[in-house]
């Protein structure tokens, strides 16, 4: 009982984060209608960014703080620069996966060419140690990884659903032309959404270096169990990537433990077996809106 605890919440604390980058997946799906494959990299890109404000003296929550507004300055400009010249039709979306694909490898090498390809070693953000919760001992990183996710989704909530300019980046998701004819600067909140998403995988990268070390292909994996998340809880939905983050980290954690075959070295099956069964299942996910189209 007490291992499957300690699998349990571990998994949680994973789960928040490939919740937290699925969340970042959703958010440019929403502005742009495409899957962004370098959010990945963009994270990780970010997390070096901490790590070297870290090594020039700064605090590392400030470190963080900067690392966040520089990603999420970049985020938007990416989407200004990079996706929005190729429109939103049908039609341009082969053309911004391979763009999202080459900035991924831009960014990839990039870190490898001013960083190097050597492991680098971030502290946690919530030190050292372990608190006892039950009879599970759990990473005080790992509580605070909850923690903050569960305080970033709740601002996220109080922006979007409380707020005159979350209205507006819904507004603009949604239905672009008709925002557009109510006043709402469409190509702003479009940026926003990618800023915000860049903003927050730079706090998961912070997050989650400590855990992987730092390195130009830290991210992939955990890019595959986000991709997971947001197809499970529904790739147009903020609530479902959350949710479906959750999810994840739970089975990926179970199965790694208690499936002998799988162990610790084959769990990433797990997240492509759970894309594969929704797509084929439900494809709209747990949260995510079902479209229905005419024949």
């Amino acid at each position: 009982m007490q291992l499957f605890a300690q699998q349990v919440l571990d998994g949680l604390a994973m789960g928040a984060l490939y919740g937290a980058l699925a969340l970042c997946v959703v958010l440019v799906y929403r502005a742009s209608g495409i899957v962004n494959f370098a959010q990945g990299e963009m994270a990780m890109f970010a997390a070096f960014i901490t790590w070297q404000a870290y090594q020039w003296g700064l605090p590392l929550v400030v470190a963080i703080a900067l690392s966040m507004v520089v990603s999420f300055i970049f985020g938007a400009v990416c989407e200004r620069v990079l996706i929005r010249p190729f429109g939103t039709s049908g039609a341009a979306h082969l053309s911004l996966i391979i763009v999202t694909l080459g900035l991924m490898l831009v960014l990839n090498s990039a870190a490898g060419w001013i960083w190097g390809y050597l492991t680098k070693e971030v502290p946690p953000m919530y030190g050292e140690g372990s608190v006892t919760l039950g009879s599970a001992a759990v990473a005080k990183q790992s509580v605070g990884i909850i923690i903050t996710v569960a305080v970033v989704a709740a601002l996220l909530f109080l922006l979007f659903q409380k707020t005159r300019l979350g209205l507006d980046m819904r507004a603009a998701a949604s239905n672009p032309e008709s925002a557009r004819l109510s006043g709402v600067p469409v190509g702003r909140m479009l940026m926003l959404g990618w800023g915000l998403a860049g903003g927050i995988g730079a706090l998961v990268g912070a997050l989650v270096a400590p855990q992987l070390f730092l390195q130009p292909n830290m991210m992939a994996a955990m890019l595959l169990y986000a991709f997971a998340a947001a197809t499970l809880g529904g790739i147009d939905s903020p609530v479902g990537a959350l949710v479906g983050g959750l999810i994840v980290g739970l089975l990926e954690n179970l199965a790694g433990t208690y499936v002998e075959f799988i162990g610790n070295d084959f769990k990433q099956a797990v997240a492509l077996i759970i894309i594969m069964l929704v797509l084929l299942v439900k494809p709209e996910g747990l949260f995510g809106t079902k479209k229905v189209a005419r024949v």
